[in-house]
């Protein structure tokens, strides 16, 4: 699936660029600091369509080996609680939702961390 441009904010729900939040992210140029900002990173990458992103921040455990996206319209995203994940955590879950249009995904997702960076591993 070919990547689409996002808005001028980041999809992830900042008050900034996709440019400079969670493109940055994308391109590699950094890495999550937090469980919760993997997670937006995350939701990005489905928005704008970046498989590569996706399967590289999936935890090595649980990865598929591939995986399709379909043409879902994410419209949004909303943090409804984080617990630990920080900076000085080694694990984390967030639990969100992510709207799209006709409905909405709800989940509380289970993070980790592999070799220092933090990576999705499986819905809690």
């Amino acid at each position: 699936m070919a990547k689409r441009r996002p808005a001028v904010f980041c999809p992830c729900g900042s008050s900034t660029t996709y440019e400079s939040c969670c493109g940055m992210l994308h391109r590699g140029e950094k890495t999550a600091a937090t469980a919760e900002q993997l997670m937006r990173s995350r939701y990005s990458a489905f928005v704008v369509g970046d498989v590569a992103y996706l399967l590289r921040t999936w935890s090595a455990k649980t990865r598929p080996p591939s995986l399709e996206l379909d043409a879902t319209d994410w419209t949004g995203l909303e943090i409804l609680g984080t617990t630990a994940g920080t900076a000085f955590h080694t694990e984390g879950t967030v639990e969100f939702r992510a709207s799209y249009t006709g409905g909405a995904q709800q989940e509380n997702s289970y993070f980790t961390r592999e070799h220092g960076d933090w990576v999705y591993v499986a819905p809690r």
